[in-house]
């Protein structure tokens, strides 16, 4: 018997193919190596086999997109000079325009000027006849008109935006119908003016202006307006009565509280403090909306008619 060798049989394991260095980039790989979809190659290659191509090929064609392309540069030519035929004209407009302009805020300016002086007329002999028909209550009656300056100790409080507070803004104040900016609003004005006369302030001012009966303090987009005059913060507001016990008195009360609460949760700076002598003006003008005749009027030498005004 004859022997055979016999080959031992290979039970190596086969190594696998080398891994490509861009294996882990599978979906960057595909994206590069189909740029353009199967859609738009299948779609122009329809297109090579009809024939049509991008570019005009006969005579008639070029001719046409040739006419259209100067067409297209007439167009914008002729527009572009128009536009700097009309520069002057548009620049001398706007410099009439300008000058319309400028003109009528003077002449607003001189009408309000002659206004204001109508006022002081008008509040002064307002002043001057409280002086001879009020008799002995002619003071008081024009303390509580705000008609004539008073001085006397009082309290002066400063209230003014929070540091870096801008217009606008959301937060949990405007859900409220504030803004949580840290701005002072027309409302937080009231509360503190209606605190400081629950407390016993006699006359009060804020940034000069007097406030009495009838004024009102309102709001045109962030500016506070007190009497449709706008004012800009700081808001000084200065009360005349008992300095200290009026300072502690509006710091117990609820508006008092309320300021306290937008100084410590929104920034809103505030300073009070109690005055020795604080001046506050005359209110601008007073409206007569009734008006009643002296018994005796006519013996004094007036004509009594016997009937109100209004």
């Amino acid at each position: 018997m004859c022997g055979m060798s016999q080959q031992r049989p290979d039970r190596s394991t086969p190594k696998p193919p080398a891994a490509r260095p861009d294996a882990s980039m599978s979906l960057l790989t595909n994206v590069m190596d189909h740029s353009l979809d199967d859609g738009y190659a299948e779609a122009a290659a329809r297109k090579a086999q009809a024939g049509v191509r991008g570019l005009p090929r006969t005579l008639r064609a070029k001719l046409g997109l040739a006419a259209g392309l100067v067409l297209a540069a007439l167009v914008v030519t002729v527009g572009a000079a128009q536009a700097r035929i009309s520069a002057p004209t548009l620049a001398k407009e706007r410099e009439e325009l300008i000058n319309r302009i400028q003109k009528g805020t003077g002449e607003a300016d001189k009408l309000q000027q002659r206004v204001d002086t109508l006022r002081g007329d008008v509040s002064r002999m307002q002043r001057e006849a409280l002086k001879q028909r009020g008799g002995g209550k002619a003071e008081l009656l024009a303390l509580l008109a705000g008609s004539t300056r008073v001085t006397g100790p009082g309290v002066k409080l400063v209230v003014d935006d929070a540091k870096g507070a801008e217009a606008g803004g959301g937060g949990p104040r405007e859900s409220s119908g504030f803004s949580d900016t840290g701005r002072v609003r027309d409302r937080d004005m009231q509360r503190v003016v209606n605190g400081l006369w629950e407390s016993g302030a006699e006359a009060i001012s804020v940034n000069g202006q007097r406030l009495t009966s009838l004024s009102a303090i309102r709001a045109a987009g962030d500016a506070i307006l007190v009497d449709n005059k706008p004012l800009v913060p700081p808001y000084t507001v200065l009360a005349v009565g008992d300095g200290q016990r009026l300072s502690t008195a509006f710091q117990d009360s609820a508006d008092g509280q309320y300021l306290h609460v937008l100084q410590e949760n929104y920034g809103v700076r505030t300073r009070i403090s109690a005055e020795s002598e604080v001046t506050l003006p005359p209110a601008p003008s007073l409206i007569v909306r009734t008006a009643k005749p002296q018994s005796g009027a006519a013996r004094s030498g007036g004509t009594d008619t016997g009937k109100g005004t209004s």
